[in-house]
């Protein structure tokens, strides 16, 4: 409902600007979902790049979209010059974040009359204060409930949703009141771009159009595995977040694809609600932390952000059940690929996210 809400906002300022078009990207889904309602209700045409793995797992995620009036193109897509420049690279490509953010950009500046605007979903600072009504929300139910959260945790991908969920308690870290709450960022072991990654500045996309960034990444053009995480699979992470890892006020830990699912299925199990891949990293975390606790005697308030349900990942869960999901973790050499296509910026940085000498 949130996302619904703060879209609409958007659209309508986009409706009163006259614009005809509004593009974006998606990779779970459900941003393009909630702009694709959004559009609809403001009389807007809506176009979604949806990462091509996603939106071969997810038909129905799709369909919904389409539902709604969106017409949706799995990136990298033939209908763009950077997609078709990476089909041209590689035909089976399976897309990322990185790429369908390029191909919606691109698309934007090609609408007729200037009529058309790009809206990023994930990993910008603005995207994480429109997000924050997470933290503020879980922070007024906490407190009615007389808790605070020794362990604050969520699932990091472009990592707007646990920047969301955890500024309003990080508040309380930065200014002293609470020092030693723990801030947990949990991201694919397939796409460690905070646990592997580099600090430095690099393009949010993959056809490097977007200003540079200060975060942690793996390289513009590094391209992760096509697992089930789809809303995961960036090659960066929110610039604000980054700094707060970087400072030490937060730690990022990774997790292998089906030690998720196992989190999911068991969450399932004991609370009748289906988890959606990216909400199961932090539970499997949460899980791992609550038996720390057990182990130690201790006793602390978990909490951990369940962001969104799993029923349209059910080609997911099938693989899971029927053993038929592999874990795949990049070897250094594919992780030294994609620090190549980071930029060397004068005075800042060498090629490759390095230090200058």
């Amino acid at each position: 409902m949130f996302r619904f809400v703060k879209d609409g906002l958007f659209r309508s300022y986009g409706a009163q600007q006259g614009l005809s078009t509004i593009t974006t990207e998606t990779g779970a889904g459900q941003w393009g979902t909630a702009l694709s309602e959004a559009a609809a209700h403001y009389g807007l045409d809506c176009e979604v790049f949806m990462v091509k793995c996603s939106y071969e797992q997810k038909p129905f995620r799709r369909n919904i979209m389409q539902t709604f009036g969106a017409n949706v193109t799995p990136s990298p897509s033939d209908t763009t010059e950077i997609g078709r420049k990476m089909l041209a690279d590689d035909p089976t490509c399976t897309g990322s974040l990185g790429t369908a953010i390029s191909e919606a950009v691109e698309r934007a500046l090609h609408v007729p009359e200037n009529r058309g605007r790009y809206q990023l979903g994930s990993v910008l600072n603005q995207v994480v204060l429109h997000q924050s009504i997470i933290g503020l929300e879980s922070k007024a139910a906490l407190e009615e409930l007389g808790e605070y959260p020794d362990v604050v945790i969520g699932c990091a991908g472009g990592r707007s949703n646990v920047g969301g969920l955890m500024g309003a308690f990080m508040k309380d870290k930065l200014d002293g009141t609470k020092p030693d709450t723990d801030f947990i960022c949990v991201e694919p072991a397939s796409c460690p771009s905070m646990t592997r990654g580099r600090y430095a500045y690099d393009f949010a996309d993959t056809g490097q159009t977007c200003p540079l960034c200060k975060m942690y990444t793996l390289g513009n053009g590094f391209i992760p595995s096509a697992d089930h995480a789809g809303g995961l699979r960036y090659h960066g992470m929110s610039p604000i977040v980054s700094k707060l890892v970087h400072g030490g006020y937060a730690r990022a830990v990774s997790v292998k694809q089906t030690e998720v699912f196992q989190a999911g299925v068991q969450f399932a199990k004991l609370e009748t609600i289906l988890p959606a891949p990216e909400s199961s990293h932090a539970i499997k975390v949460a899980i791992d932390e609550a038996l720390k606790c057990k182990e130690m005697g201790e006793a602390k308030t978990i909490l951990f952000g369940l962001t969104g349900t799993g029923y349209f990942d059910m080609m997911a869960y099938d693989a899971f059940i029927n053993v038929k999901m592999e874990d795949h973790i990049p070897t250094d050499e594919e992780l030294e690929a994609g620090f190549a296509t980071v930029p060397a910026v004068p005075g800042i940085q060498a090629a490759g996210g390095l230090p200058l000498e």
